[in-house]
């Protein structure tokens, strides 16, 4: 039986928690708050689930900091991501270290030292962008294999979502400020909080073989107001090493939500869709000569978390050796992040010289 230590008695941490006792894994829940802690036993997991599950520990995080487990999560604020990883990897050698995303901050602080922490101590380390392990993304991931669509054009990618939903899901927080997500420097606001669209943008160019991303070129609405400090919405333009071009918006104030990517090809489209309906993802795809064939995927949202546990366990098996959560594609995606930060302070298109490292200074 495996076991997980979960940092962070928040939403997430919840939905793992759960997920993880679906398989039988022994779960400790943790957090520096106590009220956290006890806000999943009374009210969060039994809301969602039915009831609390008794085999759940719960534990002051800072006294279980060295606690051994096959997996480790942290699912605390972005700010506190890195510096709680190399802690982790300090004390002790998980099987997997799973972060919750965005792995960290525009400012990239740690970033370079934890992916070299992570090398030296053999422990494989992921990032929840759990959409790459979707029902969905399998099977788009079928159609783009096959050809169906010819030699890939281009890819737009879309997570416009207003954050009420984050907010219905935290009744503790009163608004933006309450937390990092009003703080894009906290690794919140659109580029951080919907960074899944920069996420599967570049999980479809790798699928294409189109390469990583060395441009971008980004817009940001920039908000300051009630002590918030956050990008509302971002626009970016993306260029990749093998020469793809494309775009992705994120934002947190379109309703309904917006949460999809669209492949054109030389001979047809494909169409990604998370939260079709209330209970299902979908993708579509076509050739514009006839009705396009859409596959409507049956899911509700703990079966996202349940497909990240069901993965993490088949890396532990030996049975998967390449990730598309890997940390390495976590801290591409961070430096899009980052890239898109400074493209807008400087008013122009910036490059990722990826032989630089995960830094600052490769991005120029």
């Amino acid at each position: 039986m495996h076991s997980i230590r979960i940092v962070g008695a928040g939403s997430i941490g919840n939905h793992l928690a759960h997920a993880a006792r679906r398989r039988g894994w022994k779960v400790v829940l943790t957090d520096i708050d106590d009220a956290a802690l006890q806000r999943s036993r009374s009210d969060i997991y039994p809301a969602r689930y039915g009831a609390w599950d008794s085999e759940i520990e719960l534990k002051d995080a800072r006294a279980a900091a060295g606690d051994p487990a096959d997996v480790v999560f942290i699912g605390t604020p972005p700010d506190s991501h890195v510096p709680l990883a190399l802690e982790t990897l300090e004390k002790m050698s998980p099987q997997v270290l799973l972060i919750e995303k965005p792995l960290g901050c525009p400012d990239l602080a740690g970033c370079e030292m934890l992916a070299k922490q992570a090398e030296d101590k053999n422990v494989f380390c992921a990032v929840g962008y759990n959409h790459c392990l979707g029902a969905n993304t399998v099977k788009a991931e079928q159609v783009l294999a096959s050809g169906q669509i010819g030699q890939l054009q281009t890819i737009t990618a879309h997570t416009r979502e207003h954050w009420r939903g984050i907010f219905n899901a935290h009744p503790w927080l009163s608004g933006p400020s309450d937390s990092y997500l009003g703080f894009s420097s906290r690794g919140g606001g659109a580029c951080g909080e919907h960074s899944h669209a920069i996420n599967i943008w570049q999980h479809f160019a790798h699928a294409a073989g189109a390469g990583r991303v060395s441009d971008v070129s980004a817009t940001l609405d920039l908000i300051t107001r009630d002590g918030a400090d956050y990008d509302q919405a971002a626009y970016m333009t993306l260029r990749t090493t093998e020469g793809l071009v494309g775009d992705v918006v994120q934002d947190v104030v379109t309703s309904p939500h917006e949460k999809s990517a669209r492949l054109q090809g030389d001979r047809g489209f494909l169409e990604w869709h998370v939260n079709h309906t209330a209970s299902s993802d979908m993708i579509e795809f076509g050739d514009g000569s006839s009705p396009a064939e859409q596959v409507v995927l049956e899911k509700t949202r703990p079966d996202d978390f349940i497909a990240e546990i069901d993965h993490l366990a088949e890396i532990m098996a030996g049975r998967i050796t390449s990730s598309p959560i890997s940390l390495e594609r976590g801290l591409e995606t961070m430096m899009v992040i980052s890239a898109a930060f400074r493209s807008h302070a400087l008013g122009r298109r910036v490059t990722i010289d990826w032989d630089r490292g995960y830094c600052p200074e490769a991005i120029n």
